[in-house]
């Protein structure tokens, strides 16, 4: 009988080609020290080639000791950590340098952009205002997908004349680019020849500017996206109203059972997981809500976001440093968010 004997543990300052955790620290030793020291390009290419060493030792460690499973993960790895994690982590270093693009000189400023986002006065007043209008987007364009996808998912649930066609035609919006939508609700909301402005042309007289306030623009916007993305609510909920077995409903018939009855006890716990996750997707998503604004106000009446203020700020400013202050703050706002999200669902499910 063959035992098989555990590999052999690796010194870690043994000079080894599988020695992945001497690889890592060499990897950060070098990577701070070329940041610290050197220009910005050269620094690039020493980071580039610390990851390169850190992979392959972590790919001949996996060859040597057997682990196919993981040799065969490792193509998506690395495209993961090139298209992925290593942007993030560039733009992480970049958000503690005082850099624009337009410019070859970089310095270490260290927590200075962050402070300058949070706390000067006129860039603090800009981003709050625009933090504050995301929130509000938030709020009526998830509230409206979630009960317009919640309605819809439950009209589809039955089976009726034209079942297919017409849930094709109410998926049509989600498979559309954002520019396609984006260029769609301009023509639509046009005051001269829009169909919107021809429709209360001839009721009212008059012609009809949705845009030119800030109470038009935001439903404009709302009624734009919420077109777009029900469809991704009503899908999910969809999924769970199939799925609900068909013997709970005849026997809570034979008892006598009041629809809403119906619906709480049995149709809503079905559901109620799907809806927190479309809850939770879309409240991402809607965060990130800058495309729509671009295309039908340009931020206009008071319609400024955080992720289309961080699109100024970096693109059009070329403030590239202050732009990845304002993106992390961004992104620790969201991880909050979901991680209390998190917490609620797993607290409501521990409570059941």
């Amino acid at each position: 009988m063959t035992v098989r004997t555990s590999p052999t543990p690796i010194s870690f300052f043994a000079p080894s080609a599988d020695n992945w955790k001497l690889a890592i620290f060499v990897g950060v030793i070098a990577t701070l020290l070329a940041t610290l020291a050197l220009p910005a390009a050269a620094a690039f290419w020493v980071v580039g080639v610390a990851a390169a060493l850190i992979a392959a030792a972590f790919v001949v460690n996996a060859y040597r000791r057997r682990y196919y499973g993981g040799l065969l993960v490792a193509p998506a790895i690395a495209v993961l950590f090139v298209m992925n994690i290593f942007p993030l982590l560039w733009s992480l270093g970049l958000s503690f340098f005082a850099y624009q693009s337009n410019q070859q000189s970089i310095r270490f400023v260290g927590l200075q952009n962050y402070v300058k986002v949070l706390t000067n006065d006129l860039a603090a007043e800009a981003n709050w205002y625009a933090l504050i209008n995301t929130a509000m987007f938030v709020v009526f364009t998830v509230s409206a997908q979630m009960i317009v996808g919640f309605l819809l998912a439950m009209l589809f649930a039955k089976q009726f004349p034209l079942r297919r066609y017409l849930l094709i035609l109410v998926l049509t919006p989600m498979m559309l680019s954002v520019v396609a939508s984006g260029v769609f609700f301009t023509y639509y909301y046009d005051p001269t020849f829009g169909i919107l402005s021809y429709v209360m042309n001839n009721l009212t007289g008059q012609q009809f500017i949705l845009m030119d306030n800030k109470v038009g623009a935001v439903a404009g916007i709302v009624f734009a996206d919420a077109w777009m993305w029900s469809p991704f609510v009503m899908l999910l909920v969809l999924a769970g109203l199939v799925s609900v077995p068909k013997y709970l409903y005849e026997a809570a018939a034979i008892d006598r059972v009041s629809a809403w009855r119906q619906f709480w006890t049995i149709t809503f716990p079905y559901i109620r997981g799907l809806l927190m996750l479309a809850l939770l997707f879309r409240t991402i998503e809607a965060f990130k809500l800058a495309d729509l604004v671009i295309l039908l106000t340009k931020g206009g009446n008071d319609t400024m976001t955080i992720s289309y203020h961080l699109i100024r700020i970096a693109n059009e400013q070329n403030k590239t440093s202050e732009g990845a202050a304002i993106s992390y703050v961004m992104l620790f706002m969201v991880i909050v968010l979901t991680n209390l999200y998190l917490y609620l669902a797993n607290r409501r499910s521990q409570g059941t």
